[in-house]
């Protein structure tokens, strides 16, 4: 799943509502205040259309979240701790053999759908289905191949090794054939009743606010003691920000810049927020095809003179995507196990001289304090960003100064969201800021950025990795022996090979690493995740919202 983003309101916008008090709604005790156990979960993400479709990341019950009260996956899994097994949850066991290509699916007993219907065998292997015979809903392209069902198991059988996409097929939320089967079109289709095994179903959805409500019965493990979640799509930061401070909404993920004087100091007992680390980037991605930036040296310079801790304390503001500095670009410390032994403990400094070195050696020119290519032609390059995104803007802004040190002008242009999504997936750009998707391994990050397999050239849309129209044969070869590897030798060897790349051609420079955090408070609702309790990321569209709803407790 791609890491959510919210979009953000320019810095001012936001600071405007450092003088808010914390009052208005949550501000009583939880007895008094919430008697109805209602839960208040925000986005600032503007009107939403109705549509609950939850294998479309796009649909209002993906992007406000509300997907994983109804909906629930096969295995529970932890993107905070990555290499953790994960909990049983629709499915009780799952054995792999034959060297990743088949697995057998034991299906959990007693669990019904919320129209009181047996969720069985049947309606996992058709959800399978689904995703084989439709490519618009295999969003991550598994190749699936053979699915069959035979009592409470299910089998899957593949033509190579799914060593890579375990964390994928296991977490694959499950869809009732008897509501299924009859949709004529499963990749434009709203959805207007959604159907699912998890605790809560819809009551009603606007375009600003969706609600869903507990199960009366019927729910195969213990009921949630939040009784109604409502989720409300806010115009802005700015707004999703003033419903924070004032309690009208419990549960976020916004960027906050100065979150201190903004947001906690206003109720140190109560405003909290988390940030972990994953196995994801975000960093400076460059169409590649396009010179002068089709030259691994100037990317290279490029990344000697970016400021990685000007990026992290101003433009992500001291919190929220931490800083990356590890010269393979997998970020520390959940990444270590996969480091190279030549490669632990490496960091990039910002070296001006070494960059400038760099250049000159590869038949660069200054003239005067500009920059110009062997050609002679002036470096220049134009950095995109959607108009509401200020972490971003506020990266690019340093990442101009930066460039301007070694001759480049840089210039950033804001732009409508929409547009800017549709020039990503195009090519129809010289650089942005962008992130990359997380995994158990740093194989999915590294796949993102350099995959032959993804490659799409310049005006092709429908991408879905290689945003920067990367070409390395070798990178796809090992990136293709990782994934079909007999042996954790023969991975290990892959992973090297994929970080001496990832070094020599720099294919992107990553800055930070991705989180999977958000903003909670606790005034109603306790047994939050934090760092003493790590159980599962702090995002509320994420799959583990389910998993932190079921650990909240009414407040004392």
């Amino acid at each position: 799943m791609r890491v959510k983003r919210s979009i953000v309101a320019a810095l001012v916008a936001v600071m405007a509502v450092g003088g808010l008090t914390a009052c208005g709604g949550g501000s009583s005790d939880a007895g008094q205040s919430n008697p109805n156990a209602v839960l208040n979960v925000g986005k600032p993400d503007g009107p939403q259309s109705e549509n609950n479709n939850p294998f479309l990341e796009t649909s209002a019950l993906s992007n406000m979240g509300y997907r994983w009260m109804i909906y629930e996956p096969l295995v529970m899994l932890n993107r905070v701790k990555p290499q953790e097994p994960g909990k049983p949850w629709l499915a009780t066991k799952w054995d792999w053999s034959d060297n990743y290509k088949k697995l057998v699916l034991t299906v959990r007993d007693g669990v019904k759908f919320s129209d009181n219907q047996p969720m069985t065998a049947e309606d996992v292997a058709y959800t399978f289905q689904l995703l084989r015979d439709n490519k618009a809903l295999n969003i991550d392209a598994v190749p699936y191949k053979d699915i069959t069902a035979a009592g409470n198991q299910v089998t899957l059988g593949f033509d190579s090794s799914q060593f890579v996409n375990q964390v994928k097929i296991l977490q694959t939320l499950v869809v009732p054939k008897h509501a299924w089967q009859g949709i004529k079109d499963p990749a434009l289709d709203t959805v207007k009743n959604p159907i699912g095994t998890g605790p809560y179903t819809l009551k009603s959805a606007t375009p600003q606010t969706m609600i869903v409500v507990r199960r009366d019965s019927g729910y195969w493990q213990e009921a949630p003691k939040v009784k109604e979640i409502r989720y409300t799509s806010y115009t802005d930061n700015n707004a999703q920000v003033a419903a924070l401070v004032s309690g009208a909404s419990e549960w976020s993920f916004v960027f906050i810049p100065n979150y201190k004087a903004v947001y906690t100091n206003k109720d140190p007992q109560h405003y909290k927020l988390w940030f972990p680390a994953q196995l994801a980037v975000h960093g400076l991605w460059f169409n590649t095809e396009k010179a002068p930036w089709n030259d691994a040296k100037l990317r290279q310079a490029v990344s000697k003179v970016i400021n990685r801790d000007d990026i992290f304390n101003q433009g992500e503001a001291g919190y929220f995507y931490p800083k990356n500095d590890q010269i393979t670009g997998i970020p520390t410390p959940a990444g270590d196990p996969f480091i190279a032994p030549q490669y632990k403990g490496q960091t990039v400094k910002v070296d001006v001289p070494g960059a400038k070195a760099l250049l000159t050696g590869a038949g660069y020119k200054f003239t005067g304090d500009k920059l110009a290519d062997p050609s002679g032609k002036p470096v220049t390059i134009k950095l995109t960003v959607p108009s509401g995104w200020s972490d971003y803007i506020t990266d690019l802004e340093i990442i101009k100064d930066n460039l301007a040190q070694i001759g480049i002008t840089a210039t950033v242009e804001k732009m409508n969201q929409d547009a800017w999504i549709k020039s990503v997936d195009t090519g129809d750009f010289e650089g942005l800021m962008h992130w990359t998707n997380d995994g158990a391994t740093p194989y999915d990050m590294y796949r993102d950025v350099m995959d032959g397999n993804r490659y799409k050239p310049t005006g092709q849309g429908g991408i879905n990795g290689n945003y920067g129209r990367y070409k390395n044969d070798e990178a796809t070869k090992a990136l293709e022996t990782y994934a079909n590897a007999e042996d954790d030798a023969a991975r290990t060897a892959a992973m090297a090979t994929l970080q001496k790349i990832m070094i020599d051609q720099q294919p992107m420079i990553p800055t930070s690493a991705a989180n999977s955090g958000g903003e909670y408070s606790t005034k109603n609702w306790v047994g939050w995740p934090d760092d003493a309790n790590p159980y599962g990321p702090a995002q509320p569209t994420l799959r583990n919202a389910l998993d932190i709803v079921l650990h909240l407790k009414p407040a004392a």
